[in-house]
């Protein structure tokens, strides 16, 4: 008996696919190397809590690994490294290779905004001697988790006269926090009674950001006029300039490792900085590829991907055709060749709520990079669906370089669903998969992911460009 079940189990460990534990898998200098790796993802998270910092930020490390700014009229050699810059709020950073796009171009491709709440276009208000902001909120969010807690305000505004002013409030611990209000318990009987969809409702997530008035022997709006003397005093501005701007509340939350063991990270916009942050490392750190490696960092993914900063615009599309132009290729046979892995996070299995994953087709943290064949919503709506071709391609790039990563839907059949840049990627006629991190507690104001995947992460995109 005991020697049929030593083949039994020989033949398990053949036969059987199962997920392994990166703590496993991996040796302590490995272990190290994740750890090491995620201080400089921090660092990124702590300074980009918007898609604008992101890209500052990016170009910034760019120039400094000797990328320069892309130029559609020159022509460039194999090594070369360029970054295009999409309106400040998106970017391009590419690493020309020894064949060029002469076989496509290798392609990863995430997004640098994250669910939060924007100003309203006339934001200013006055309520019984408070001062308040009106917000719409970005994304999908449940908006009772953004009550009661510490805010901050990033962005830009445009005066009169077209400067740009940049906002940076509530990060230092010297700068004043703002907050959205909420209800006692003891006097909440009637919102007890909402559903928790509607506990707060979208005209209550209104901002406090102020209650002292203007000294003056009358008038009304002194605490609004008030504000508006203390922000023209600071950066020179009216209320009408709040038209031109484009201002974000997101938690004034600093980035934290979770646990005793330090194995994770707690911070606001995980989804979907953390593949970004991978996926730039991973060009920076190619060398002279063989197949020009590009890694694209967009905005507006989490309200559809619409708009000239987001990956359902042509901006990826126009920049492969002037690589393609420079070769002279054509640019729909170089898309048509080219691949591209869909860098987007997933739901890591919470414990706490298992019915609403399939056990057997979910992600988890600590076992690696996610890979995603579709994701969509019941029916598969709203997905690409990657090919076995190209699922089995990604599998031996992985396998043969020893990247720890497992495979994952985005929750049980019947209970939604998600929707990524794939699709988009996809319509141009470019073979691609998702792959990304686990996440708990996707879209809160306060996500958590596991060192060892964002580490996974990058080394799967590094293979990925490699390859």
């Amino acid at each position: 008996m005991s020697q049929e079940k030593s083949q039994a189990e020989l033949l398990k460990e053949e036969l059987f696919f199962e997920k392994k534990h990166f703590s496993n898998q991996m040796s302590e200098e490995e272990l190290a190397k994740a750890d090491a790796f995620c201080e400089g993802y921090k660092d990124f998270l702590q300074k980009g809590k918007t898609e604008r910092e992101c890209v500052d930020y990016m170009i910034e490390a760019a120039e400094a690994k000797g990328f320069t700014a892309f130029d559609n009229k020159k022509t460039y050699k194999a090594g070369d490294k360029v970054y295009l810059n999409n309106r400040g709020k998106s970017i391009i950073l590419a690493v020309m290779g020894t064949k060029g796009v002469s076989e496509g171009a290798k392609i990863v491709a995430a997004h640098i905004d994250s669910p939060r709440l924007d100003l309203k276009p006339t934001p200013l208000y006055e309520a019984e001697e408070l001062a308040y902001f009106k917000t719409h909120y970005y994304g999908g969010i449940k908006k009772y988790q953004w009550v009661a807690i510490p805010l901050a305000l990033h962005g830009v505004i445009i005066d009169k006269n077209g400067n740009s002013i940049k906002i940076n409030i509530g990060e230092d611990p010297a700068d004043p926090k703002f907050v959205i209000t909420d209800l006692l318990p003891h006097l909440d009987k009637e919102q007890a009674k909402r559903p928790l969809l509607e506990g707060i409702k979208g005209e209550e997530l209104n901002i406090l950001i102020g209650s002292r008035p203007f000294k003056a022997d009358a008038g009304s709006n002194l605490v609004k006029l008030n504000i508006l003397k203390i922000l023209n005093e600071k950066y020179g501005i009216t209320e009408k300039d709040f038209i031109s701007a484009e201002l974000e509340a997101v938690p004034a939350l600093p980035v934290s490792d979770i646990g005793f063991d330090k194995s994770l990270i707690g911070a606001y916009g995980h989804d979907d900085r953390v593949c970004s942050y991978p996926a730039a490392i991973a060009a920076f750190d190619i060398g002279t590829p063989v197949h020009t490696s590009i890694a694209v960092l967009a905005d507006k993914e989490e309200i559809g991907s619409d708009g000239n900063t987001g990956l359902n615009s042509s901006f990826m599309n126009y920049f492969i055709c002037d690589l393609a132009k420079m070769e002279g290729l054509e640019g729909r046979d170089v898309l048509s060749m080219s691949e591209c892995l869909s860098a987007d996070v997933n739901a890591g299995f919470d414990p706490t709520f298992p019915s609403v994953h399939d056990k057997y087709n979910c992600c988890s943290l600590n076992y690696g990079a996610v890979i995603t064949k579709y994701t969509g919503a019941r029916g598969k709506s709203g997905t690409s669906d990657a090919s076995a071709e190209f699922m089995g391609k990604v599998r031996r790039i992985l396998d043969n370089a020893n990247v720890q990563w497992q495979i994952g839907e985005l929750g049980a059949v019947d209970e939604g669903g998600g929707g990524t840049v794939a699709k988009y990627v996809a319509n141009l006629g470019i073979d691609v998969v998702d792959l990304g991190v686990p996440v708990l507690s996707m879209h809160a104001p306060y996500e958590i992911v596991s060192k060892s995947d964002v580490y996974s992460t990058y080394r799967a995109c590094y293979e990925f460009f490699k390859s």
